[in-house]
């Protein structure tokens, strides 16, 4: 599945990603500045979350919670990581076995674990306002 989409779409493009999404383990595969954030912020929002989202670049990651307090989910970005030992030092198993929605930026940095159920968004700059997003297992 593909859009062609600019800011102004990103509602719509969120609730299209939660509605065809087969994983609730999303892994945003795009270059530095084409919109992962902005985009899972959208998500953040479409799925019933108030919580401020940025990046957890120094971090590594950040937790949101639903209006109920209830876990919505984490959120992941890997840029910094040396080695996928330290994603696992981290106790990344532990995340990604909870029930609560994963966005995770550069999962590149992390192939072998990569768990099989998880759903691909590439994000490609068409020009400064406009992006292609693809689903793909």
């Amino acid at each position: 599945m593909e859009f062609i989409y600019n800011k102004g779409e990103l509602p719509n493009v969120a609730k299209q990603i939660v509605t065809h999404s087969k994983s609730k383990i999303l892994a945003f595969y795009a270059p530095m500045g084409a919109g992962k954030t902005t985009l899972i912020k959208s998500l953040v929002k479409e799925l019933g979350s108030s919580d401020t989202v940025s990046s957890p670049t120094f971090g590594l990651v950040n937790e949101y919670a639903l209006e109920t307090g209830e876990l919505l989910g984490f959120h992941f970005d890997f840029y910094r990581l040396n080695d996928e030992s330290e994603a696992m030092d981290m106790g990344l198993d532990d995340y990604l076995s909870s029930n609560g929605w994963i966005f995770m930026e550069w999962p590149e940095k992390i192939p072998n674990l990569l768990p099989a159920d998880i759903q691909n968004i590439t994000i490609e700059i068409i020009d400064e306002t406009t992006r292609k997003l693809i689903l793909s297992k």
